[in-house]
């Protein structure tokens, strides 16, 4: 756990303790304080205090948050007023664990008859919280030698210096405030090349039933989407169209919850926000497809693992590569690794983005509430969704022109290498125990019952076809 940043102050009444804790997960924590302790929590920050006076606890005390200096205060009634704490800037002194005031030995044998049942519950109470705690050294950026932004916008820097231990698990991407965006998409294609499996992309392509069911889901946006051209007369023109979608109490709630904010983006920037958020948007849909609408424990796995944008913090020049990027995750990670949920996730981006910015909004807070529910996938809100939420209110939102309504035209470039796979799995030769692949699903569990020289065949083609599109 981090130690956070910590000023204290005092008036005659009361202590007030401000606590700095970017990127916490502050719809979870935690305070107590009785006599001279102090302790507070909210994921990954611990700060125990030892005060040199007392407090009390009597209904006077207050708290609040601010959300943009990520800064909480809290007010804490002294229990004789007028009293003056001294030594409130040692802050060495107030971190330093209580010295204990026990006169039992230090090592003792108990035995198994002295153990009640009431010892077992008090388990907690013995819990110890005296754990080292060192003070908070604010670092400069320019010290740091940051080499990467990230977050919306590229607004971010410098954050996982000191939270990259407590985050690991949420992104790919090691050291991301050191490594700049070349070098990021270098290891990223690295990383989709080793985890590419043709036996699961082609289990998927032959025993495609599961996947056929879930091509047959109707997410909500598809009804709305069915309502707006009949409105329009099987129009394609962009209008507003914001009075077909509306927002749950929950979801007023959340966004009353929202801090406004004003974003200076400059055009490359400007560019970049809209890219990620079509790659967000891909990933999202994906999910709420597969998932059928009933969000799980793998819901905010599944949306951060198919975005580069939320877990390598990828920037884009143009909207092929968000595309492109996101068909070899799908066919790379999830459980259902087919083509047609790549173009379906495609098609069903496009029809929330011609609803208008009110439907992406809404995505946008189902995408926040879902991580928010994750733990540590929270983050994610800080670095990059709670700004879309703020920022898509009062944007200038219109359907990207690069982005062109689905049509019978050839699939994108990066669908070339698995149509080859498809194709060359067909004609591999058949065995006097059966057909070709064709007719002998590659189904991974079942591997192990393929020839060996079917099974050095199909290991060749991605080394046959791969060099196509960058699967070599």
């Amino acid at each position: 756990m981090l130690t956070p940043a910590f000023d204290l102050s005092q008036d005659p009444d009361f202590l007030t303790i401000a606590i700095r804790v970017p990127y916490a997960r502050v719809s979870e924590f935690d305070v107590y304080f009785q006599g001279c302790d102090f302790k507070f929590y909210a994921k990954p920050y611990f700060l125990r205090l030892t005060l040199p006076g007392r407090i009390v606890e009597n209904g006077s005390e207050q708290g609040s948050y601010d959300a943009d200096k990520g800064i909480f205060t809290i007010q804490l009634p002294k229990e004789t007023p007028g009293q003056h704490f001294e030594g409130l800037n040692m802050l060495t002194a107030l971190l330093a664990p209580r010295k204990s005031r026990t006169a039992k030995p230090l090592v003792e044998e108990i035995g198994a008859s002295e153990v009640s049942e009431e010892g077992v519950e008090d388990d907690d109470d013995d819990f110890d919280w005296e754990i080292e705690q060192s003070p908070y050294k604010e670092v400069s950026e320019v010290s740091l030698n940051v080499q990467g932004n990230y977050g919306f916008g590229g607004l971010r820097s410098g954050v996982f210096q000191r939270l990259q231990d407590e985050f690991s698990d949420i992104i790919d991407i090691k050291d991301p405030d050191f490594t700049p965006p070349a070098e990021r998409r270098q290891k990223r294609l690295a990383a989709e090349m080793a985890k590419f499996d043709p036996d699961h992309y082609l289990a998927d392509f032959f025993e495609d039933e599961a996947v056929e069911q879930i091509l047959k889901y109707n997410p909500w946006w598809t009804n709305t989407y069915s309502e707006m051209l009949t409105i329009l007369g099987k129009s394609q023109e962009q209008e507003n169209h914001a009075a077909l979608v509306s927002f749950s109490g929950e979801e007023k709630y959340q966004l009353r919850k929202f801090v406004h904010k004003s974003y200076l983006l400059d055009k490359r920037a400007h560019r970049q926000v809209y890219y990620s958020l079509i790659d967000i948007l891909l990933a999202y849909c994906y999910e709420i497809r597969v998932s059928e609408g009933e969000k799980n424990v793998e819901s905010a796995w599944n949306i951060r693992k198919l975005s580069s944008t939320l877990c390598w913090f990828e920037t884009w020049t143009n909207v092929h590569e968000v595309l492109v990027s996101f068909g070899r995750r799908v066919l790379c990670y999830p459980l259902y690794r087919h083509f047609k949920l790549v173009m379906k996730a495609y098609r069903d981006t496009i029809k929330i983005l011609q609803l208008g910015k009110s439907a992406v909004l809404k995505c946008l807070l189902d995408i926040h509430k879902i991580f928010q529910e994750s733990d540590p996938a929270y983050i994610l809100n800080d670095l990059y969704i709670s700004d879309y939420c703020v920022w898509i209110q009062k944007a200038n939102f219109t359907f990207h022109p690069s982005i062109k309504a689905p049509s019978n035209a050839p699939p994108p470039e990066s669908h070339l290498y698995f149509s080859w796979l498809e194709r060359i799995s067909l004609l591999l030769p058949s065995t006097k125990s059966g057909p070709g692949l064709a007719g002998r699903v590659m189904n991974p569990r079942k591997a192990k019952g393929i020839g060996a020289r079917k099974r050095e065949s199909y290991q060749s083609i991605p080394r046959a076809v791969g060099s196509r599109v960058g699967f070599s």
